[in-house]
């Protein structure tokens, strides 16, 4: 039986090391026989799934990161939270998907472990 857990991140992407080290821990767990990991991105988060990141060479890529838990994870979006941020969905990574509280309501409800950044 899989082990469900939930990485809910609120913070941007850089400017602190919140949304760093919940993608580090996400990322960390994919890597895990029999887990589930599911990430959703809420608030200045959002902007962690956006396509094109360039950051100085030898600072961390959120959106690497990211790629890292889509391979063996899902990840998702507050859609509320895009449009308030101006982003589409053409904006953001291939996999990571634009979604809603109902989804985040029912990914809670399934986990086995809720972990907020």
């Amino acid at each position: 039986m899989d082990h469900h857990l939930l990485f809910i991140l609120n913070d941007a992407p850089y400017g602190n090391e919140r949304a760093y080290n919940g993608l580090r821990l996400a990322g960390a767990m994919t890597a895990k026989d029999g887990v589930r990991v599911r990430v959703f991105l809420m608030a200045d988060a959002v902007g962690c799934a956006k396509a094109g990141q360039k950051v100085p060479e030898g600072y961390y890529n959120v959106q690497l990161m990211l790629g890292k838990v889509l391979r063996k994870g899902e990840v998702a979006l507050c859609g509320t939270c895009m449009d308030a941020r101006g982003l589409s969905t053409s904006d953001m990574v291939s996999g990571a998907q634009r979604s809603t509280l109902a989804q985040l309501a029912d990914w809670t409800a399934e986990a086995d472990q809720v972990l907020v950044f």
